[in-house]
């Protein structure tokens, strides 16, 4: 089973692939190098991998080659952590559906959605008043504006009305 090796510390600057390869040439060609590089200027990120045979021989190249200079600078080598692509985005990924969420109503009688456990970017109560409002502005919240009010999305109408109704029941009981 092959062992990839970390090698980091590398110069940034324009290094080719023998030259690196160049430094584990006596380790023979059970070792092969990849150097990464920066897409558009094609000069080195500063790291790259060795991909050695078995456990025990990169044990032995860890133990020879750390520290050792090239073009100027001390390598450092340890074994590579595995790949992680695609594990850090994995709820992004997947497709959204579309889910009615919960929906409550406030004092006013106007449907407000459940956040409950999700901050929202700001409360009502910290709303600046907009440019060209003049005057000052009602809070009370039997006085909302219909700017203000939320609007249900006119594809869950019904079932909103369901839920309304629903409510009001269980508040005369």
């Amino acid at each position: 089973m092959s062992v990839r090796l970390y090698i980091g510390n590398l110069p940034k600057e324009e290094i080719d692939r023998q030259e690196l390869q160049a430094v584990f040439a006596e380790e023979g060609e059970a070792v092969t190098t990849k150097l990464i590089k920066d897409r558009k200027t094609g000069k080195c990120r500063g790291f790259g991998f060795l991909t050695v045979n078995d456990d025990e021989h990169a044990d032995q190249i860890i133990e020879k080659y750390n520290g050792r200079t090239f073009k100027d600078t001390a390598i450092k080598l340890e074994k590579a952590l595995p790949r992680t692509k695609g594990e850090e985005n994995e709820d992004q990924q997947q497709p959204q559906q579309a889910v009615p969420k919960p929906v409550t109503t406030s004092n006013a009688g106007n449907p407000v959605p459940n956040t409950e456990g999700k901050s929202s970017r700001r409360d009502k109560s910290s709303k600046k008043p907009r440019r060209g409002g003049g005057g000052s502005r009602e809070t009370s919240s039997s006085n909302t504006n219909d700017s203000d009010a939320v609007r249900p999305d006119p594809r869950w109408a019904s079932e909103l009305e369901k839920l309304k109704e629903m409510l009001a029941a269980q508040a005369t009981n």
